[in-house]
């Protein structure tokens, strides 16, 4: 602070504390502020370097001097507005009709139509713009404001407006989704955002993203803006401000976040007792933001100009949200005596206004002058993501739900309603097609209107429509052939190779291929290291928009850290939903941008669908694509970490997510194959006639840190049955006329090198042959075998389809013994399917902190638990004897880990 420094020039320093003293003196406390606050915004300017405030005063960012010229027909764009918020409400209240009821919101959009309009008619570029368009992330809620502009467009019939939330019973494509979801609605809407504090994220990541391809070179993204719509009670959500931090540091100023305080949540008011607004602002100040705030309408210019002495400054800075959403429903006359009545100054600023015109002094939000001007500035900063902060009211226009704590729940208007409601926006609709509040009609001028006209005009010239997702990829990918994959096919003979490693190989050769190798953008929460990719630092590098204003301190290092402007590697720190963020804006690449890009976001298992399930649900329904990699899978392989890093669960987690595909590979060889079959999906332009732009499906595969000996190949491995979930990895051999008892062993991932030590045991000790089978995926194969169900169920009259694991399993002898490093739910899954006594071995219950060894024979998942499963399963059939089965578990000591305390592990880190 200046206090701390030496006084170099005494003189100088008195004559501006006198010049600051007379200030006060000849014109009061309220200049003196003004010309202090003028001078710290004209030495940031100049870069003095001044500490930043934390907040301003509860008044507008932009003074009325500095709001620029409104280029658009103020008649005109309100008669559009009206005309959007009349079909919005009806939209809705049509919909909760008795005997349909399906819910819906009215008075969110209500509140942002005119944050919304200005963008629509003057700021947010479609995808035809030659800058290639911006990005809009629509506030959920605010859903049928945009369908309802799409219907004045054309985009949509008065049929589809009828079929809100009603997407199948009226047939395909006749109904509308509730909010914006692109995988029910994959042609109009882009970004999924009603799960709150995600868009906020997400639209970071995006911004960055886009900032990524243009440092790559991949593509000009110059033009792009991205847009977020936000709530203030949304805000509330971590995810909201928990990487704001990031945009401010890569100073994004290609975003701007507009967020619509209309001081409301769900169920009351956001703050009550505070300022949301001025909390906001303190926040995104503190992080970095430039803070614009809209907050009064234009009639309020005049009355802040009589504001000598601050009286009403201090008024609207000391008045909780509580009462500003009191008087946004009260009378002007309560207004007058409550908000103005308390000071005499403030009873003489207002002594010729009515009652009717306090009432009606409106909140910034809602003045297009004033939210355009702050849209413009928005565009216009450099060097910093904008926050728009707009106090509005919600259910604005809408007598019955103004300002109400119960607006959000409120769904349906009266034939009173609607006339009312019909009055405030001037509408020329006849009292007798109100009568029936349950149909009232959709309001359009007609193509011809001054108001259509305009409207249409104005998308032309900002480049179409929008919201609208296209997938017209720029470019076709030649995806690599046989050559990169063989390594993984040779196996390593007796070294150890853990499947984490064997990926990694795969993944670094896979980014030297000259067609897809810049297209892949390997993400990571700053695990590089961990997962052995730290050999990537020196070439691909480390993206950073500002390179490295630093010598690392590893520079004389091989493996350096090195950060560039074009580096191809998203390092997010210690930040799983971040990464999540930045996989979700690559993989949804070929869609927002024509640009595919290939994703592979690498993590501990643990911390993706468990920690970021809903982001990943979001994935989905934007149709991502990519490869998340689960690694240090499974719930006895991380053995240091316990309780919080076993995972024994997230196979079950991906199976309710119907766009994840899942794959357990316990083998080198299966993750090439895997890989390989993914890349065809995703990215296989014109190899599948029913995708011909790829699945909209992405790949999870969960891989070990655990070193095994990798088998080769093996000769004419049924590569589709691998890929399908499941083949047969080795047959015991059965001599002539060999009767001896048979057992069937499945298992995936790290349980197979299990179960091929039970089959050497169970052959050598107990003369039982056993099968092992590696599956790949059981999810994969319950989805085929549901789905096969499905057929049947639907198609009664066809022969009747057998699911893949039955098909498969139908000529096997013996019962089956199903295993895997996750919790018996993995493997129970395809029970019902099995032709043969099933039982399963698996992990439930709490991980733990030991020795591989020992926390599977805590388990009972190790070799010795499989030999007695398969004993005791025998017995039950009478294949052998009860006492065999018995003795095994006796001799194997299966419920006592102290048993196999001597037991020496290698490669236990992550």
């Amino acid at each position: 602070m200046p206090t701390q420094l030496p006084d170099i020039d005494p003189d100088e320093t008195r004559e501006w504390v006198e010049s600051l003293d007379a200030v006060l003196d000849e014109r009061g406390k309220a200049r003196a502020r003004y010309l202090m606050l003028k001078l710290i915004e004209r030495a940031r300017e100049r870069q003095v370097g001044v500490p930043a405030l934390r907040s301003t005063d509860y008044i507008n960012s932009i003074p009325p001097e500095r709001e620029p010229w409104f280029p658009g027909d103020e008649h005109i764009e309100r008669r559009i507005r009206a005309f959007i918020r009349w079909n919005a409400a009806v939209m809705v209240s049509k919909a909760n009709r008795k005997g349909l009821e399906v819910g819906g919101h009215i008075a969110t959009y209500q509140s942002a139509a005119s944050l919304y309009e200005v963008g629509f008619n003057h700021f947010f570029r479609g995808k035809d713009h030659p800058g290639g368009g911006d990005q809009v992330f629509i506030q959920g809620h605010a859903s049928p404001g945009i369908y309802a502009r799409a219907f004045l467009e054309g985009r949509l019939s008065s049929d589809q407006l009828d079929g809100f939330r009603q997407e199948v019973s009226r047939g395909p494509r006749k109904g509308l989704s509730s909010y914006p979801h692109p995988r029910l609605m994959p042609d109009f809407w882009e970004f999924p955002t009603v799960s709150m504090g995600l868009a906020a994220l997400d639209s970071i990541y995006q911004a960055r993203f886009n900032r990524y391809l243009h440092n790559r070179g991949i593509k000009d993204t110059s033009q792009q803006h991205v847009w977020a719509f936000l709530g203030d009670g949304e805000m509330g959500e971590p995810e909201s401000l928990g990487a704001i931090g990031l945009a401010a540091r890569e100073e994004l100023d290609n975003l701007t976040f507009v967020i619509n305080c209309n001081l409301q949540q769900l169920d009351g008011p956001v703050r009550g007792n505070g300022k949301v607004i001025q909390e906001l602002e303190a926040y995104f100040r503190g992080a970095g933001w430039n803070v614009i705030k809209v907050i009064w309408g234009r009639e309020w210019d005049s009355l802040l100009a009589q504001d000598h002495d601050g009286a009403l400054v201090n008024k609207m800075n000391t008045t909780p949200d509580g009462q500003f959403q009191t008087y946004s429903v009260e009378s002007g006359e309560y207004i007058r005596n409550n908000f103005f009545g308390g000071d005499q100054r403030l009873q003489q600023m207002v002594s010729n206004l009515s009652d009717e015109d306090l009432r009606k002094l409106p909140r910034g939000g809602h003045d297009y002058r004033k939210v355009y001007a702050a849209f413009k500035s928005a565009t216009e900063h450099v060097g910093q993501p904008t926050v728009i902060l707009a106090q509005t009211i919600k259910g604005w226009t809408i007598e019955a739900l103004e300002g109400r704590n119960a607006t959000h729940q409120m769904k349906k208007l009266t034939s009173d309603d609607l006339k009312a409601f019909r009055d405030r926006l001037y509408l020329p609709i006849e009292d007798k097609d109100l009568e029936d509040a349950y149909n009232p009609p959709y309001f359009h001028p007609g193509t011809d209107s001054p108001e259509y006209q305009y409207m249409m005009e104005r998308r032309h010239q900002l480049g179409g429509s929008l919201p609208e997702r296209r997938v017209q990829p720029k470019t076709s990918l030649k995806l690599p052939d046989d050559t990169v994959y063989k390594p993984l096919a040779k196996g390593s003979e007796k070294t150890p190779v853990a499947t984490t490693m064997a990926l990694v190989r795969l993944f670094r050769d896979l980014m030297k291929d000259p067609e897809i190798g810049h297209r892949i953008v390997p993400i990571a929460p700053d695990e590089y290291r961990t997962f052995g990719m730290d050999s990537m630092f020196p070439t691909a590098k480390i993206y950073s928009p500002h390179g490295q204003q630093y010598e690392a301190v590893d520079r004389n290092l091989l493996l350096s850290y090195k950060e560039h402007e074009t580096g191809q590697l998203l390092h997010e720190g210690i930040s799983e939903a971040g990464a999540m963020g930045s996989m979700i804006a690559a993989g949804t690449s070929y869609a927002t941008h024509g640009e595919p890009m290939i994703p592979f976001y690498i993590f501990y298992s643990m911390f993706g669908f468990q920690r970021t399930g809903d982001s990943l649900w979001a994935f989905g329904d934007q149709l991502g694509r990519g490869f998340l990699i689960g690694a240090t899978a499974g719930r006895t392989t991380l053995t240091g970490e316990g309780l919080q890093h076993a995972d024994g669960h997230s196979p079950l987690l991906a199976s309710t997510n119907p766009a994840a595909v899942h794959y357990d590979p316990g083998f080198a060889y299966e993750v090439a194959h895997i890989v390989k079959d993914g890349l065809r999906r995703m990215y296989g332009y014109g190899t599948d006639e029913r995708h011909p732009y790829g699945e909209d499906v992405f790949y999870y595969l969960t891989v070990y840190n655990e070193p095994v000996a990798q088998p080769a190949e093996p000769e004419n491995l049924d590569v589709a049955a691998l890929l399908k979930g499941m083949y047969r990895f080795s047959e015991y051999p059965a001599a002539e006329g060999d009767d001896a008892p048979r057992v069937q062993l499945l298992a995936s991932g790290v349980a197979l090198p299990w179960v091929r030590k039970a089959q050497e045991i169970l052959a050598e000790e107990y003369s039982v042959a056993a099968d092992i089978w590696s599956v790949t995926s059981w999810n994969e194969l319950r989805r085929e075998a549901v789905a096969a169900e499905e057929h049947n169920l639907l198609h009664p009259e066809e022969d009747e389809r057998v699911p893949f694991v039955t098909e498969q399993l139908k000529d096997t002898k013996g019962p089956v013994v199903a295993v895997s490093d996750y919790m018996r739910s993995v493997q129970d899954q395809i029970s019902r399917w099995v032709p043969n006594d099933y039982t399963s071995l698996g992990t439930d219950g709490w991980g733990l902190a030991d020795t591989r060894a020992a926390a599977r024979r805590h388990f009972q998942v190790d070799a010795e638990s499989v030999v007695v499963a398969a004993l005791e399963i025998l017995a039950k059939r009478g294949d052998v004897k009860r006492e065999v089965a018995a003795e095994a578990a006796r001799k194997y000591r299966i419920d006592d880990p102290t048993a196999v305390a001597g037991v020496k592990q290698e490669g236990a880190g992550a």
